[in-house]
Formats: C-alpha cells, sequence, structure tokens
C-alpha cells in the first residue's frame, strides 16, 4: 500500500503566552493524542508526547529551550512514542510495569488484537484503514518495520507530588480507571486540569484489560468535586467545568 509523503508530521495550536498543543493529524483518531507543552519560567513540562514515528524533539525544538521535563499521563503507546527522546521522564509508579508491554510494535491495524479492534469499533473509535497512519512521515520511513522505542519512567510520581515550574506548579493526581496509573495535573491558582485519558470529550475507554470500571467511577466523582475551570485532555477539544460535569455524570449514570 503506498502512502503520501506528509508536508509536516505534527501541527501545532498557540493556546496562549505559555500553552502550545500539538497533534498529529495522520494518525488514527483514536490513536491522536494532544501533546501539550507548557512555559515555565525555570524549566518546561511536556504532557504526553504522541506515537512517536517522527521526532517530535526536532519538530518542536524551537519550544525546547529550556529544561524539558516529559510526563506520561499513562503508559498507553500512543501517549509515549517520543518519551524516549526526553531525559527527564515522569509518570505514576503504577504504570511503570507497562512500559514495555505497550509499546507498539506494529503499525498494522490487522496487528491489533481482534477483541480491542471490535470493542473500538463498537464505542466509535472504528479503523477502517490497513495502517495506524494515513502518511508516512518521511520518504525513507519504514512503514511494516517500524516499532515504537520504549522507554521507562526516570521520575515515579504518586498522588499530591509538585511539579515545579518556577512560575507555575502542577499537583499530581491520580486518576485510575482507564489504567491503573492514569494521571491529572492539576494547577489550583488557574482551575487548569490536564487530564490525559481520564477524562476528554469523546467516549471513554474502559474495557482494556487493564481497566478498571469502578476505579472510573471513583475518578469521576473526585472530578465533578474539583473547582475545575479548564480541562485540557488527553483527546478532543479542551472542555470548561459545565462539558467536564456533564461527561462525569454520564459516565457515572452509565456504569454506576
Amino acid at each position: 500500500m503506498s502512502l503520501p509523503i506528509a508536508a509536516s508530521w505534527f501541527e501545532r495550536h498557540k493556546i496562549d503566552d505559555d500553552i502550545t498543543l500539538l497533534r498529529e493529524p495522520y494518525v488514527a483518531l483514536v490513536d491522536r493524542c494532544n501533546i501539550w507543552h507548557v512555559r515555565g519560567q525555570e524549566r518546561d513540562i511536556l504532557i504526553d508526547s504522541g506515537l512517536g514515528v517522527s521526532s517530535l524533539r526536532k519538530a518542536a525544538q524551537d519550544l525546547f529551550k529550556k529544561p524539558v521535563i516529559a510526563v506520561a499521563t499513562h503508559s498507553h503507546y500512543d501517549h509515549t512514542g517520543n518519551f524516549h527522546e526526553f531525559d527527564v521522564r515522569a509518570a505514576h509508579r503504577a504504570e511503570i510495569p507497562a512500559f514495555t508491554q505497550q509499546a507498539l510494535r506494529s503499525l498494522r491495524v490487522e496487528d491489533i488484537p481482534a477483541d480491542i479492534r471490535a470493542y473500538l469499533d463498537r464505542v466509535g473509535y472504528g479503523l477502517k484503514d490497513d495502517y495506524l497512519i494515513s502518511a508516512l512521515p518521511e520518504t525513507n520511513f519504514c512503514l511494516d518495520g517500524w516499532e515504537q522505542k520504549a522507554a521507562a519512567p526516570t521520575w515515579l510520581l504518586n498522588e499530591g507530588d509538585v511539579i515545579d515550574l518556577g512560575n507555575r506548579h502542577f499537583e499530581i493526581l491520580h486518576l485510575p480507571g482507564h489504567s491503573p496509573g492514569s494521571i491529572g495535573l492539576w494547577e489550583g491558582g488557574t482551575g487548569t486540569l490536564f487530564s490525559g485519558d481520564a477524562i476528554y470529550d469523546g467516549p471513554l475507554l474502559d474495557e482494556f484489560p487493564e481497566s478498571n470500571t469502578e476505579d472510573y467511577l471513583n475518578t469521576m466523582e473526585r472530578l465533578q468535586l474539583l473547582p475545575v475551570k479548564l480541562v485540557h485532555g488527553g483527546h478532543g477539544p479542551s472542555l470548561d467545568r459545565e462539558r467536564l460535569l456533564e461527561i462525569a455524570q454520564n459516565y457515572v449514570d452509565t456504569r454506576g
């Protein structure tokens, strides 16, 4: 199968003076995670790192002028593909066993287990093409021989830890359910939550082998009590408080 060559693998959207959103438009929707760069006074933070078929460090080198803390909100391969490009790599300790297991070994859709493909199709994330990407990042890219580069965290996070950027401080919230060590990064002063896949505007996935519905229900109830003003999720558009409450309550009503 012949795929076109992408003119630019990453697209970016400037949210404000400090926050930039990067996405991979040629990645299948279910695996097209939001990559958030937050500029700080002393250091920056990168929240998730995409699929890893093209170098994020190279594509966004103009953003990485200060020391960077790369945070994985969880270990799923669509959020950790370029994790290996950063020296400081943070993730919740409950995700450690999965980091090498979750590494993607093939871009072929047929290599995804049939039960997972059926589940994704049922919830509206059907994979209709042969590959997880619809273009190549460069002319010499080896489509059928590519594998993700796995990288273990260098900083194990716990509930309540704080990532200090100098002028901005993000508290780690343990938000399990989608995966055992899913986390959010909470900036109480601005009411901003970077939520990973704990909550976003789209079908929430809770039927993976590592998912836990009871944990997810507890997470939803916790999020409803959090004084959130703005949510930057792991997928889809950002949310205001009203939309967060709607999604969380719908999950509780459906699964509770």
